[in-house]
């Protein structure tokens, strides 16, 4: 078959497969025109998920009649100031959007300038234009697209259903929101439920946005990011390790304020987060990069949804800085939304109807608590039924202290009880809350390490008597294998045998631990990364399982001086909110939370 020149029309079809995937796309190039264009307020209003209808209605500078007649021919923009592709500074660049959309749809523009007089408009269907006509209209833009891919059947039989694609809209204006606090965007049509999220402005704008968008519960449990590095300013918030998610749908970045998805990204929070979020979860963020145009190439896919940085390790180390540094600066702070869950676990038990004896016998029905015991045999008088209820109980225990003179305020209060050998129950002015003595342990103890570490090799105890420990061959030669890098942290071991290893030195950090069930861990995590040449990158994974090793236990009866000092030493750590596992270490139900489950009101 012979070369042709293909006709202008199957040109632009071929482009807009390209550039108009959905009618998400749609909107997301359209919004993109109006806040290039300046707007302080974008209006989108769809219909059948965005194939009927889409409409989108802005205050920007407008165009003339000029301007209007080149915009929906291809290769033409009004965002590039020369033939360069370095320094490119506008959301829109490529100059196909209007002229694709207008060869698989029915395209309207309306556009009015503010020394205009009036406003003119241009109609494009399947790639046919018509010259523009005179409107009376307010300053900006009206773009409407009627039936997308109505001469392209096969492309709107692949289209989701309505739902589906009304939802990627409602995401896509999302993103566009978030990134651009200080416009006004307004979504609602006959396919979903009006969302207006008004112009922020000042130095709270962002926060608020990203709360109208992502829910006020993310501004509650998030970290404010400000670094700069590398010539690059990272911005935004990140949400506490506590906070988190089932899947990396709220993770949101934004790169010199184009929403994208950049593996690069995702691998950089993935990092910062590796020591906090339990397996199988996600943390929440929103973050900004601003970075030179010249170190960003944004013109590597047709709907510039990714992207590629001149340096990506410059990047991830600029991210991982500043999601670390904001999470070093909460300090003991879990998230809130833990004490909601708690509050939502306790159930007031139903009532149901039980007979009472009368002299006649079993007759009328009372109210009483379903499935309650019946009372203690003997327990005729209230004194009867106070003296069984104060015997000491196996599962709790309430220590005795002297008279409380109002002590001084700390943010985790003062011990109270222990509960359950693992819960310690505090109290500060408006709160109570309980403390899992094991985790937080843990998380001091996992700390301490990687401060020891951070300053040198972590200092040792020689064993008075070596420890010798019975293992497989296969796992006596992966720790002998690890030796060197062990002693890094302290435990220094060595073959006793073919079937054994002799431990001499332990770390100090870790005091009285069992050592037996130390190194057996040891063992089974060196046989799972199948690596010891890797082990030097997994040494805060080796650190986890010491310090879970090291901490206090659970089932470990405490003072009430060793649950105060282990409140005391949670206040003063980092990341002491959630254990190294990334679960909370504690849970702060307020007065108001406990009033709330009597149902007592104000």
């Amino acid at each position: 078959m012979p070369i042709r020149q293909l006709p202008e029309d199957l040109i632009n079809r071929i482009a807009a497969g390209e550039v108009v995937e959905r009618p998400a796309s749609v909107v997301k190039e359209l919004v993109e025109n109006a806040i290039d264009a300046g707007a302080s307020r974008v209006h989108i209003t769809t219909a059948g998920g965005g194939q009927s209808l889409i409409r989108i209605e802005d205050d920007g500078i407008g165009m003339d009649e000029a301007d209007l007649v080149l915009s929906v021919e291809r290769h033409a923009t009004s965002k590039l100031a020369d033939d360069g592709l370095e320094d490119i500074r506008t959301l829109g660049f490529r100059g196909e959007a209007l002229a694709s959309i207008g060869a698989v749809a029915e395209l309207g523009i309306a556009s009015r300038r503010a020394e205009d007089t009036s406003g003119l408009r241009i109609a494009v269907k399947h790639g046919a234009k018509s010259r523009p006509v005179p409107l009376a209209m307010n300053r900006g833009t009206i773009v409407e697209v009627r039936e997308l891919f109505g001469n392209v059947p096969a492309r709107r039989k692949f289209l989701k259903t309505e739902r589906s694609e009304a939802g990627a809209i409602t995401d896509m204006v999302k993103r566009l929101a978030m990134a651009n606090p200080h416009v006004q965007f307004v979504l609602e049509g006959a396919d979903r439920t009006t969302s207006n999220w008004p112009g922020r402005e000042g130095d709270g704008a962002l926060r608020a946005r990203l709360g109208d968008v992502m829910g006020g519960d993310f501004g509650d449990n998030a970290v404010p990011l400000a670094t700069m590095r590398h010539g690059m300013v990272v911005t935004g918030l990140a949400g506490l390790p506590t906070y988190t998610r089932a899947n990396s749908l709220s993770q949101y970045f934004f790169v010199n304020g184009r929403a994208v998805r950049d593996k690069v990204l995702v691998g950089a929070i993935r990092a910062a987060y590796a020591d906090f979020v339990f397996r199988d979860r996600f943390p929440v963020a929103a973050i900004f990069l601003a970075v030179d145009p010249a170190d960003v190439d944004v013109n590597v896919h047709p709907t510039k949804a990714e992207l590629r940085f001149r340096d990506p390790g410059a990047v991830r180390g600029a991210l991982i800085r500043a999601i670390t540094e904001a999470l070093d600066a909460a300090g003991h702070r879990a998230a809130s939304t833990v004490a909601e869950d708690v509050v939502q676990a306790f159930r007031v038990p139903e009532y149901e109807a039980a007979p009472v004896r009368t002299t006649a016998g079993w007759t009328a029905p009372s109210t009483s608590f379903a499935g309650a015991p019946p009372p203690p045999r003997g327990a005729a008088s209230p004194s009867e039924r106070f003296v069984g209820f104060a015997e000491p109980s196996a599962r709790y225990e309430v220590f005795e202290t002297a008279p409380i003179a109002e002590p001084v305020e700390y943010p985790l209060g003062t011990a109270r009880a222990q509960m359950f050998d693992n819960f310690i129950v505090a109290q500060n002015g408006d709160s109570l809350l309980l403390v899992d003595q094991h985790a937080a342990h843990e998380r001091l103890v996992y700390e301490r390490f990687k401060a020891q570490l951070a300053a040198g090799p972590v200092a040792s105890q020689m064993q008075l008597i070596p420890v010798v420990i019975e293992l497989s061959e296969d796992d006596c030669g992966r720790l002998e294998d690890a030796a060197p890098t062990l002693e890094r942290l302290g435990l220094y071991l060595e073959r006793f045998g073919p079937r054994a290893v002799a431990v001499r030195e332990t770390p100090a950090l870790l005091g009285q631990a069992d050592i037996d069930g130390l190194v057996r861990d040891l063992a089974d995590g060196l046989a799972e990364w199948d690596s010891s040449a890797a082990l030097a990158d997994r040494l805060e994974a080796i650190i986890g399982r010491m310090a879970c090793h090291g901490s206090v236990r659970s089932g470990r009866r405490l003072r009430v001086e060793e649950m105060n000092a282990l409140l005391r030493e949670m206040e003063t750590t980092p990341h002491s909110g959630q254990c190294i596992h990334g679960r909370p270490t504690y849970v702060e139900l307020k007065k108001a939370d406990i009033e709330r489950l009597f149902g007592r009101t104000r």
